[in-house]
């Protein structure tokens, strides 16, 4: 009885140091796969951010291209409406305040 007593005991002592060595391992395991998985996420976080920042420049490159062209527009719009005539005072509806065709 005592040998069988002991030979239960040390199985059992060998089946729970293998159950713990299965477990330690499987916990390395989940360990370098979420370690893995972090550093994924990170470098897709900073590419994201990268392409977020890119975006960024172009819409302001375009803002300031489109304010850089409308003033251009503007100043040209001020330099013809100089040049262009001034509408007659008094004109009621006649071309250059004249009667034409009228008797």
């Amino acid at each position: 009885e005592r040998r069988e007593r002991k030979q239960k005991l040390s199985k059992e002592m060998v089946e729970k140091a293998t159950r713990e060595l299965e477990k330690m391992q499987l916990q390395e395991k989940a360990e370098v796969k979420y370690k893995e998985w972090l550093k994924k996420k990170r470098a897709e976080e900073a590419e994201k951010k990268k392409k977020e920042k890119e975006k960024e420049k172009e819409r302001e490159a375009e803002l300031q291209e489109k304010k850089t062209r409308s003033e251009k527009i503007f100043k040209e719009w001020l330099q013809n409406a100089r040049n262009k005539p001034r509408p007659v005072l008094n004109g009621y509806g006649f071309p250059h305040g004249k009667s034409t065709g009228l008797y």
